[in-house]
């Protein structure tokens, strides 16, 4: 392999080909761009399901999906909505990188989707099912919708993928985790080209229930959904549930190069650390997602003043923004007043296992564009929260550097570095 094609250790270059996104703000990554670039907000008031007796009332809903776009009836009835979604998504990402599976490449192809639960409302509907109408009336896939790993499996039969495949459940840093261990796989040599990312459809009365009586969500704006997702702002108060999915394609720069492929841009390093404080919150510190953006920065080979861009995890609760302000402020120092962060849940809520691959998505088109997305309704300052959170509008700005984060519950931290191809 050339030398420009490997990086500072050796080991082969990876970029990223192809992007599928389906969010509540655009059924196509290209759509979802469009609507955070205009500030079009995909956070509403629930029509799945009756919310009168649920605090929270509003959810970043996915739009006119139409499945069987992407899937026959048969194959719609052993899927759950998530599965759905990531098809869709990876379809996507296939087209957009010209993906097309050669006889004898399958084994050097993989799958690295994540999901922070699963197929939940497969799950819950089935156990339904069975207490209404009886065992006869249960579907023979009521247990096979519900597994986790099934969103890695139906991308894998849909691409042809016959090499490395896993499924990564790391709470809210779920997506952003996906990418980075498939990034590792090909930087180990054990692949050429892998579809990585995440996808999550958790809006129901059981999920809205139990994070409202976390006392996670905001329940405060549920008459201006719109606007309700507040993030580094004084008056934010919880987190919108939302869905969705992104895939990305991976592949060795080399071949990328080799068949002509657009290259929106490289992934440079990934990491994960731990908080080891609590079950919810985030350490006050934020001595983890420190660790976390320090060795991904590390793993790229670069300087922290080399970030240009920080999509942030940013999900608009109190103590989420405050800690994640405090961790790059503690790792930056004076720059991080210089840095530009944003958080896109402004408008998408927060997809959880989909969030990271949707944000990392869209930290490839602030490189790619040469345009950093803001954070929308950023209104009454909160003095904790005091750095450039690019407020209410778009900022034309090239950057060679980006950083995606991603902190979840049980204290997962996930952070990719992304950077503008350099052939």
């Amino acid at each position: 392999m050339e030398k420009k094609f490997t990086d500072h250790r050796g080991d082969p270059r990876v970029v990223i080909t192809g992007m599928g996104a389906i969010t509540p703000i655009g059924n196509t990554a290209e759509a979802s761009w469009q609507s955070l670039m205009h500030g079009r907000s995909g956070i509403n008031q629930v029509t799945h399901f009756d919310t009168s007796d649920i605090p929270c009332k509003i959810a970043g809903e996915v739009k006119n999906f139409d499945p069987s776009k992407y899937l026959s009836r048969r194959e719609r009835r052993r899927m759950d909505r998530l599965s759905q979604l990531v098809i869709a998504a990876a379809t996507e990402a296939m087209q957009d990188a010209n993906y097309e599976p050669h006889p004898g490449e399958d084994e050097r192809s993989g799958v690295l989707i994540g999901t922070a639960i699963g197929g939940l409302q497969h799950a819950i509907e089935s156990m339904e099912t069975y207490r209404a109408r009886g065992f006869s009336k249960v579907s023979p896939y009521a247990i096979i919708g519900a597994l986790p790993n099934m969103v890695s499996h139906f991308v894998s039969a849909l691409s042809k993928a016959r090499g490395p495949i896993n499924t990564i459940s790391t709470a809210c840093a779920t997506g952003t985790q996906a990418i980075g261990e498939a990034f590792e796989l090909i930087r180990r040599g054990r692949a050429d080209r892998m579809l990585a990312g995440g996808a999550d459809s958790l809006i129901h009365p059981s999920t809205l229930a139990g994070f409202s009586a976390m006392r996670g969500l905001c329940i405060s704006h549920n008459d201006k959904p719109e606007t309700a997702c507040r993030p580094f702002t004084l008056n934010r108060d919880g987190f919108i549930v939302s869905e969705g999915a992104g895939v990305v394609v991976l592949e060795r720069m080399e071949d990328a190069v080799a068949r002509g492929a657009k290259i929106y841009a490289e992934v440079l390093g990934h990491a994960s650390s731990s908080d080891g404080y609590h079950i919810a919150e985030p350490d006050p510190d934020g001595r983890g997602a420190v660790r976390a953006m320090k060795w991904a920065i590390e793993d790229s080979n670069l300087d922290p003043e080399q970030i240009g861009y920080i999509n942030a995890h940013g999900s608009s609760t109190p103590f989420n923004d405050r800690s994640e302000t405090v961790a790059i402020k503690k790792l930056f120092g004076e720059y991080a007043y210089d840095l530009p962060i944003s958080s896109t849940k402004a408008l998408t809520g927060h997809a959880l296992g989909a969030a990271g691959a949707i944000e990392a998505i869209f930290t490839v088109q602030a490189i790619d564009k040469k345009v950093l997305p803001p954070t929308w309704h950023y209104d009454v300052p909160d003095p904790e929260c005091d750095l450039d959170y690019i407020p209410n509008q778009p900022r034309k700005k090239k950057v060679e550097y980006a950083m995606s984060n991603s902190f979840g519950l049980g204290g997962q931290n996930a952070c990719l570095v992304l950077g503008r191809p350099a052939v």
